[in-house]
């Protein structure tokens, strides 16, 4: 049994670090509006894993993954936001990182399944918005 165990957790380790060798080459070739992606991509998929975390009852590797997407949130995409650029969209941006800060905050204290999946939406809907606007830049180089 104890050699199942060890073959499991190694396997796991081949995989994460295959994760993050592919993450680190990503994001060392990524101009700012992928690195904008990559971080929503990497927010949501800590949430995702909170949310499975919180379902089997996992609470530190729940609190682990919460915090990975707060961190995210906070010294990622808020930190990046240009307030002086962007005017009142930026500061309007910035509130809902910390509606989402907060969102995120409350589902790992009181186990709010429906705070976590609030703060999932929130992120793939500008996730989703910001891929468009990616789209429609290149479009408009390419013509």
């Amino acid at each position: 049994m104890e050699f199942g165990s060890r073959e499991a957790q190694l396997s796991g380790f081949g995989a994460k670090a295959y994760q993050s060798i592919a993450v680190a080459s990503a994001v060392g070739s990524a101009d700012p509006h992928r690195m904008t992606l990559l971080l929503y991509d990497a927010a949501i998929e800590a949430i995702r894993l909170a949310q499975a975390h919180m379902g089997t009852r996992r609470i530190a590797a729940k609190c682990e993954a919460i915090g990975k997407a707060l961190r995210i949130v906070e010294e990622g995409l808020k930190a990046s936001v240009d307030r002086d650029a962007g005017g009142h969209l930026a500061v309007k941006l910035v509130s809902l990182y910390d509606y989402i800060t907060m969102r995120l905050l409350q589902a790992n204290l009181r186990n709010d399944r429906k705070a976590l999946e609030e703060a999932c939406t929130l992120l793939s809907d500008l996730r989703s918005a910001w891929a468009q606007i990616g789209t429609n830049a290149s479009r408009a180089r390419a013509a």
